[in-house]
């Protein structure tokens, strides 16, 4: 490991940026595949999935020195996992994925961190996300992070665990590790 990225910049994906998008998903979904961990079906994140929603402005890069480093998508609603929720209450974050070259370094941490921020400046109250139920690492992250468990979800096949984030609380500026 050679140190934090905390100083990555994070753009909004252009439609240009569709196939390295799409290889920043797929190379996590190998990753989380070969670890016993599968999340994203390679096809789902295939760049014919992925491009509609980069055309529509959904995706985010976070670039380290100038290299796709890791990716976002941040939306306005989620009317699958969150049909409950409140119109124009919060921000969802979904595929957040890191290069494995890159991970440990924080720049998920910096992802979030951005998602918070852009969360706050566009006057919602929560950023919200979720995650499949049965990953005790990943919900201890997002709660490390600071999101509280807010519900169970069953969407389809999956058991959701969905989470959420007061943006209105003052966050940490420190850069965590994950």
């Amino acid at each position: 490991m050679t140190g934090m990225v905390c100083e990555a910049q994070i753009r909004q994906a252009t439609p240009q940026d569709a196939e390295v998008v799409s290889e920043i998903l797929k190379e996590a979904a190998r990753w989380l595949e070969q670890a016993g961990m599968p999340l994203w079906q390679e096809n789902d994140v295939d760049i014919t999935h992925i491009a509609p929603d980069v055309r529509a402005g959904l995706f985010y890069l976070a670039e380290y020195s100038g290299d796709p480093a890791g990716t976002l998508k941040f939306q306005l609603d989620d009317l699958v996992v969150w049909p409950d929720a409140r119109p124009h209450d919060a921000a969802y974050v979904h595929r957040l994925a890191v290069r494995r070259r890159y991970a440990g370094r924080g720049l998920s941490t910096a992802l979030l961190r951005w998602a918070v921020e852009r969360t706050r400046a566009i006057g919602r109250t929560y950023l919200r996300l979720d995650c499949h139920a049965q990953r005790p690492r990943l919900r201890a992250i997002y709660e490390e992070f600071g999101f509280q468990y807010h519900s169970d979800m069953q969407v389809g096949p999956y058991h959701l665990a969905r989470y959420e984030y007061d943006v209105t609380k003052l966050a940490t500026s420190h850069c965590a590790n994950i």
